[in-house]
């Protein structure tokens, strides 16, 4: 069966964005980009909410290879490669190849999609991820903690969600970003 992964970039008071909707305090820079990218390589299904593939959805842009580094090429293709499922009730059309919507997130749908896939699947986005998490379907959590305090806006994590969790890896960047990986204990 595969895991169902909950990655995060945030700030170490733990949002996504601050409270005007900007997170470019937490772009990654080269060495942490790269690190990224070799966590994101074994997933095969991204999960997103509507927000969050909206955002996401600039990676399948030929524009995004054009004249860069090659760590965001490597990242693009990773991301075009991988299936992506869009919880949403508005959405009309999606803009992405390998993308369907769904229109009502129902946990025992998610579940079936874990035990059949052949690969891992990440959750992107709080709210979804929200969701996801007091289901109980979220195997483990891989947050980014930026050296910032936004002092709020999104948060990364529901509010009153109480896990035990137990400490798979850690690692810290030279910029000052700290990577944990915890397993939830479901």
């Amino acid at each position: 069966m595969s895991k169902l992964i909950y990655s995060s970039m945030m700030s170490l008071d733990g949002f996504t964005a601050d409270e005007s909707g900007n997170f470019d305090w937490a772009a990654p820079d080269e060495e942490v980009h790269a690190f990224v990218n070799d966590r994101e390589r074994p997933i095969g299904t991204y999960l997103y909410g509507r927000r969050m593939y909206e955002v996401m959805s600039v990676w399948d842009s030929p524009d995004m290879t054009v004249d860069e580094p090659p760590v965001i090429v490597d990242y693009a293709q990773i991301w075009r490669a991988a299936d992506k499922v869009v919880y949403s009730t508005t959405l009309e059309a999606v803009m992405t190849a390998r993308t369907r919507v769904e229109r009502v997130f129902d946990p025992e749908d998610v579940a079936k999609l874990k035990k059949e896939a052949d690969a891992d699947l990440g959750v992107g986005g709080p709210e979804l991820a929200g969701q996801m998490l007091r289901a109980g379907l979220v195997d483990e959590c891989s947050f980014y903690l930026a050296p910032v305090l936004v002092g709020g806006g999104t948060r990364a994590l529901p509010r009153g969600y109480h896990a035990e969790l137990e400490l798979l890896e850690q690692h810290t960047f030279a910029n000052g970003v700290v990577y944990v990986r915890y397993r939830t204990k479901n």
